[in-house]
């Protein structure tokens, strides 16, 4: 028997051993899970650090009501034991007592919901929002449509990176990736301060977007459509999974959030637009009449209508050739 308890202990030392080698061989990820975390991640917007300062608050209200409460019992249960001459008292119930531990909780419990309370109204708060963008959760990736605000038509689709996939299908042995299956191949950009509203739905079943960094978790449900905000206060990488059980693959579902400057997000925009023109000028697509037609609009309206009227007539800078003088005037043809 004490071999056997030897045998067990070694092998628990050496499973941590291993184990605390292997996490210290990978570095906290900026934005995402750290090293041995246990408190949350540092927030990146004030709905995140108010959420940060409420979990404490209601960690330490209650930490202080279990020390009290279970103080007082276990004194009374030891000051007053059998053991040392004390008998039991013969009173019933005292009404101060029964005024006394009605009114205290119902105190407590207003101190907790009133700043609670207000998170949660600000969190609901959408209004007036500079960009929209809806998430639509599918098995097993993320569809990011641009809907309102600068970006607005840019639409893409968001999976995990193959390589990550590769690695965890062939076992993910050696690992030491700082953000192991939390890299996508097309990341969801948007602006630093600026007040971001997610719109959020399924697919097919029940998932979730959720980026603790920015303070943000919406369940995404087949029909329905809900939203939630954040307005991030610095750049950098924000990394979040879907937290709704949805299938074999619910761990594959990373969501990425680059936070940037105003001005490289314009770039990205453009960026984006150009791949996007360069997709619909595909030569080998077969047009429709009424689809090229309104291409054609669009083309026109985004790169000729500064210069040249639909009439035939120049604009702009551009002198109409159509009706000027030097044409009618025919002295000056030769």
């Amino acid at each position: 028997m004490n071999d056997l308890i030897k045998k067990l202990a070694l092998r628990l030392l050496w499973a941590l051993a291993f184990a605390s080698t292997a996490a210290w061989a990978v570095n906290d990820l900026p934005g995402g899970p750290a090293v041995w975390q246990l408190n949350l991640q540092p927030a990146a917007t004030k709905m995140a650090a108010e959420q940060a300062w409420l979990h404490w608050f209601m960690l330490i209200i209650c930490t202080v009501i279990f020390v009290a409460v279970f103080g007082v019992m276990f004194y009374s249960i030891w000051k007053h034991r059998k053991s040392v001459g004390h008998k039991p008292a013969t009173f019933q119930e005292s009404v101060k007592v029964e005024i006394a531990w009605t009114i205290i909780p119902f105190i407590i419990v207003i101190l907790m919901a009133l700043p609670a309370t207000k998170a949660v109204v600000a969190q609901k708060d959408t209004s007036n929002a500079d960009i929209t963008i809806k998430a639509t959760g599918y098995q097993w990736k993320w569809g990011y449509d641009y809907l309102k605000g600068e970006g607005e038509g840019i639409a893409f689709i968001s999976t995990l990176d193959n390589e990550h996939r590769e690695i965890s299908n062939s076992g993910a042995k050696g690992v030491q990736i700082d953000d192991y299956l939390l890299k996508v191949d097309n990341v969801l950009v948007v602006p630093v301060d600026k007040k971001i509203r997610i719109i959020t739905t399924a697919n097919d079943v029940i998932h979730a977007f959720a980026v603790p960094s920015l303070g943000i978790k919406q369940d995404a449900i087949p029909g329905f459509v809900r939203d939630t905000w954040f307005r991030a206060e610095k750049t950098g990488n924000f990394h979040g999974q879907c937290q709704e059980l949805c299938g074999k693959e619910h761990s594959y579902m990373p969501i990425h959030v680059k936070v940037v400057t105003a001005e490289e997000y314009s770039k990205w925009v453009q960026d984006e637009q150009k791949k996007m023109d360069a997709k619909l000028d595909d030569p080998s697509k077969l047009w429709k009449l009424d689809e090229i037609t309104k291409r054609g609009e669009k083309v026109y309206a985004a790169n000729c209508a500064a210069c040249h009227q639909s009439n035939g007539r120049g604009a702009g800078p551009i002198k109409p050739l159509d009706g000027a003088v030097v044409v009618l005037n025919t002295d000056n043809i030769k």
